[in-house]
């Protein structure tokens, strides 16, 4: 079964385009698209490895190393004096701040010893997630949890400030980044919101990595040391652990992670666009590529791909892969509509947007079996004068007239009523469950509307005859026929009465 749009408000008999349902739906569906898709990951990674951040010189790496396992053995059973030493000489050498992250948990014969070491508020000891805040009650030293967002394919891309843990204050327990940073003297606020983590490429100028033995014995250049916030962590390949990948793949060591982390917190910010601020984007992008047809859509996707570069280099996190979605997604609708006006175009009347006689038999043939519990009507309406009106002033007039009278034909439409062009002058209306007690006050109220329609000085006169079915009729050609009479008959009676 078949329908077909009213008439446009103002121009009685025009068909509705389309873009008055699709565009209004294209905002929708990109609001719902930048709901379900605020963030674009895989997008991020790639700006992060295509537009990595220079080395960051104010944060150093001491990384316990193959060589210094083999001159001291297992990193379970070291004297904690080494770390001491080594603090003695980062101190000695000017550094700003001091993590170790290496797990010092367990209790040993000498942590008491240490108080002094651990006890000064440059330095920050790491604990393991889940592990009290507090690794001695002697040693005064800020901790972080030493933590960063894994991602089930192994790679990390995000880091936060702080982490839940229900005996912390606040039911938050900071990150071993983060305290660094704080050390760093940057203030840095406590929260669980994942913060991208900056890659930074490798400077084949630069030492990465200082030995941790060369730290011990002192044999370091202080110049590479002063005024730095030094990581210290095992970086030795032989040591058996997950692998942890960073977003190019490689497998990175935690302690180099957690060094990026800091040198994110040093820098400045990422910042992620409010929710409503991308919804309004989307929803522009949609838009537009509904309004402006054709390829636009795919221009307008590429556009919104391309400004993630240089919002990513102003530190902006820009979801370009959603907005790029959101204008595909108008370009769909296109389309859609395209495809429906060429399923259509064989069974509309391009003047007034009615079905034509073909649309009419279709539409009958599909109401018919039900016609026994909502009975059918037919409306069939003629205009003479018309051809005259043609003739006289153009055929524009004619298409004038013809919007006219389709106009005053849908005044008196009901909801499930179907209205057709049946020819040049004429139109059909197919009554949906309409009673025959009824049928005889439509047509008296159709033709008297009809009545008063005149074109200039040309004299017009429209007849209306109507049918429903009954017992008599046993075919949609029956009802048709019925209904021709029926007009024939009133348009004879009114010629009679003219004269």
């Amino acid at each position: 079964m078949f329908s077909f749009p009213d008439a446009t408000p103002g121009r009685p008999g025009l068909t509705r385009p389309l873009r008055r349902y699709t565009v209004p739906l294209a905002a929708l569906l990109a609001v719902v698209l930048v709901w379900t898709m605020p963030t674009n990951a895989l997008l991020w990674d790639a700006l992060n490895r295509a537009l990595p951040s220079p080395p960051d010189a104010r944060v150093v790496v001491v990384g316990i190393d193959d060589a210094t396992l083999r001159d001291y053995g297992r990193i379970g059973n070291w004297p904690r004096e080494l770390y001491g030493q080594a603090l003695n000489t980062l101190e000695q050498a000017g550094a700003a701040a001091i993590g170790i992250d290496v797990l010092l948990g367990d209790p040993a014969r000498n942590d008491a010893a240490l108080a002094a070491v651990f006890s000064r508020p440059n330095v920050v000891l790491a604990t393991a997630p889940g592990e009290a805040t507090t690794l001695r009650p002697d040693w005064r030293s800020p901790t972080g949890v030493s933590a960063l967002n894994l991602s089930e394919d192994g790679i990390v891309r995000s880091f936060q400030t702080a982490y839940p843990a229900p005996d912390a204050p606040n039911g938050l327990a900071p990150s071993f980044a983060r305290q660094l940073a704080v050390a760093a003297g940057r203030s840095v606020p406590l929260d669980t919101h994942s913060r991208i983590l900056r890659y930074s490429a490798p400077d084949p100028q630069r030492l990465p990595v200082i030995p941790f033995r060369d730290v011990v014995n002192g044999t370091i250049r202080y110049g590479d040391i002063q005024n730095r916030v030094v990581v210290l962590g095992l970086t030795a390949s032989g040591v058996p652990g997950p692998a942890v990948r960073d977003v190019t793949g490689q497998p990175v060591s935690g302690v180099e992670l957690q060094a990026r982390a800091v040198s994110s917190l040093l820098s400045p910010p990422f910042t992620s666009m409010p929710l409503w601020t991308i919804a309004l984007v989307g929803v522009l992008a949609a838009v537009s590529a509904a309004l402006a047809g054709g390829l636009w859509g795919f221009w307008i996707a590429l556009l919104a791909l391309a400004l993630s570069v240089p919002y990513w280099l102003f530190n902006t996190l820009l979801p370009g892969v959603t907005l790029s979605m959101c204008a595909v997604l108008g370009s769909g609708l296109v389309m859609l509509e395209r495809w429906w006006a060429l399923r259509h175009s064989g069974v509309r009347d391009p003047l007034t947007g009615f079905g034509n006689r073909l649309a009419f038999t279709r539409a009958i043939e599909g109401r018919w079996q039900g016609r026994h519990n909502r009975p059918l009507g037919l409306l069939l309406v003629d205009l003479s004068g018309f051809r005259k009106v043609n003739a006289t002033y153009g055929h524009a007039a004619g298409d004038e007239l013809l919007r006219e009278l389709a106009g005053r034909i849908m005044e008196h439409k009901r909801r499930g009523d179907l209205i057709f062009r049946w020819g040049p002058d004429e139109f059909a209306v197919l009554l949906y469950n309409m009673p025959p007690a009824e049928l005889a006050d439509l047509t008296r109220r159709v033709q008297l509307s009809l009545d008063a329609m005149s074109y200039r000085d040309l004299p017009l006169r429209a007849s209306v005859g109507g049918a429903s079915t009954g017992p008599e009729i046993n075919s949609p050609t029956d009802l048709i026929e019925a209904a021709s009479r029926s007009r024939y008959r009133i348009k004879y009676q009114r010629e009679q009465w003219r004269e």
